[in-house]
């Protein structure tokens, strides 16, 4: 979309808020002199966005045109639209993290469409944290991240390592397509649990899990992943207009492996020509102020170069062209 466009858009949308342009838009015998006068008492509108009678997603057409399933996707997509600080937080920190993400899924020959979940799972924050527990931009919980081979204690918790996170929440998905051959099931899967959706696939003799009576949760999960996939894709469309400069660059590090116990990590930062808080933004999954190796086990640190303390926002790259309006 042109600037020009989106400035006729925008300059349309307010006079038409502001009662001032319904005339000009619609013409004057479409409307009555009562109509107007009436003037919104709000500096903007609130549309609903439209419906499409189906979504792709990782390869499969979804179904839009049953009345449920056409509630529940208007629903998400409202609430992704209307959460306006969030999703636009959201898109911004997708240019830092896709670049990450995307060729995980490719070489564990995933489908790219299942980033959607770390979005919808933690707004794609490496450090969110639920109250039941569930960490990480992945939100796995301490078992299951034990599980898919994530070390998970006191001093280390890999379940805020993106990259590490990303390749066991591989090996999750992976599995669960095995049992259910469908996307979406595997999604209700990720957040209601194997046992409960194959249980109630049984037992309520369905073939693929939009079609369950499900706890709100759940049932909205598999929406939520199908809104997040729309609107993140094509912003613009939603009304989120941000320049290049807006979104968050990935930042250049090195990285330097360490096998021994580092007693002081402010000390390790200082000696690297960083802070304390730039080494653990850069290495989220460090839990404490040392790093304990008693097993000299290889850890991989990455240092934030100089270069990418300071970058130039105006160069920022877009990662998608879609996302930006210059």
């Amino acid at each position: 979309m042109k600037k020009n466009s989106i400035h006729i858009i925008l300059v349309a949308s307010v006079a038409l808020c502001a009662g001032v342009a319904l005339p000009f838009l619609l013409g004057h015998s479409a409307i009555d002199t009562e109509q107007q006068s009436v003037k919104s008492e709000v500096p903007y509108c609130v549309t609903s966005p439209v419906v499409p009678d189906k979504i792709s997603f990782a390869g499969q057409d979804v179904d839009l045109t049953r009345y449920d399933l056409r509630e529940r996707i208007d629903r998400e997509q409202l609430a992704f639209t209307y959460m306006h600080s969030t999703t636009m937080l959201t898109i911004k920190r997708a240019n830092r993290f896709f670049p990450l993400i995307e060729p995980i899924l490719k070489e564990n020959g995933l489908p790219d469409d299942l980033k959607y979940l770390a979005v919808i799972e933690s707004n794609l924050n490496p450090l969110a944290r639920s109250s039941a527990g569930a960490a990480g931009m992945w939100q796995f919980m301490q078992t299951t991240g034990r599980e898919y081979g994530l070390e998970v204690n006191t001093n280390v918790d890999e379940r805020y390592h993106v990259e590490k996170a990303t390749r066991a929440a591989c090996k999750y998905l992976k599995d669960a397509y095995q049992k259910y051959g469908d996307w979406l099931s595997v999604a209700a899967s990720y957040n209601g649990g194997q046992g409960r959706i194959s249980t109630e696939l049984k037992r309520q003799l369905a073939d693929q899990a939009t079609d369950l009576w499900l706890v709100e949760e759940t049932s909205r999960y598999m929406f939520r992943l199908l809104a997040a996939k729309a609107i993140i894709s094509a912003p613009q469309r939603y009304g989120f207009l941000l320049k290049r400069e807006q979104l968050y660059p990935p930042i250049p590090c090195t990285e330097t492996s360490v096998d021994t116990t580092i007693d002081n990590l402010a000390q390790y930062a200082r000696s690297r020509g960083i802070t304390y808080a730039q080494l653990k933004d850069a290495n989220p999954w460090l839990r404490d102020t040392s790093l304990q190796n008693k097993s000299r086990r290889t850890y991989v640190l990455k240092i934030p170069t100089q270069a990418g303390m300071h970058y130039d926002p105006r160069k920022t790259v877009p990662y998608n062209k879609n996302w930006v309006i210059d």
